[in-house]
């Protein structure tokens, strides 16, 4: 014998209906409140992002020179030398030039037998661990948003996308004025500033000194 389904059997299925479309609607709402919320962080975070597109991986030059005049009687040193402190890189008279830190010989005076005034240069070398990633940017790309200790990103060209971490050590307090082109007679001219990013140099010991970079300051 077949039984009619009850009342209560035959809302079941209504039920399940209604519950299942209202849990798609809040689905649907809580995506679109995701979406949102994703698209305001993004707009935020390029909002606090400065980009300095000319940049390089550089450190101090350190020069190496005699004290007093001479003839430059021998080298013992060549480009691309590691050397450590106090290591004799060239006699000049009867003088040894040393090194006063450690560090990677850039250029070398390979003259022997020129003479050589006091002070100048024979040897020039960089501390690797002075290396840092210096980029221009003008007065009015950004440069008001930049403080010392921002993160940063940067890339270098050898090496494509690949993508590195710093943080900005120093803003120039003073300007080298860049090239303007006047279109009109009363147009002010752009200056530029160094921004400097300090990063970990024994952990990234591909970067070399004169590599061209491309910088992200991401400002607070």
């Amino acid at each position: 014998m077949t039984h009619a389904p009850s009342a209560e059997h035959a809302k079941e299925p209504l039920l399940s209906r209604e519950l299942r479309k209202r849990l798609f609607v809040s689905g649907g709402i809580g995506l679109a409140i995701l979406a949102l919320a994703l698209a305001w962080a993004y707009f935020l975070y390029a909002g606090r992002q400065v980009s300095i597109d000319t940049a390089v991986v550089s450190a101090p030059l350190i020069s190496l020179a005699p004290t007093a005049p001479g003839r430059l009687n021998a080298l013992y040193a060549q480009e691309g030398d590691t050397l450590p402190a106090n290591a004799p890189v060239a006699l000049v008279g009867t003088q040894v030039v040393k090194t006063k830190t450690a560090g990677l010989i850039v250029k070398v005076d390979n003259v022997l037998g020129a003479q050589i005034a006091a002070g100048t240069p024979v040897v020039t070398m960089v501390d690797p661990t002075a290396l840092r990633v210096i980029g221009k940017i003008d007065e009015n790309k950004g440069l008001s948003q930049i403080r010392v200790g921002d993160a940063a990103t940067f890339t270098v060209d050898a090496f494509g996308s690949q993508t590195y971490q710093g943080v900005v050590d120093e803003v120039s307090p003073t300007s080298a004025q860049a090239d303007v082109v006047f279109d009109i007679s009363d147009q002010r001219p752009t200056n530029q500033f160094d921004v400097y990013v300090r990063f970990d140099s024994s952990a990234h010991p591909e970067l070399k000194n004169g590599m061209s970079a491309r910088i992200w300051v991401h400002t607070l």
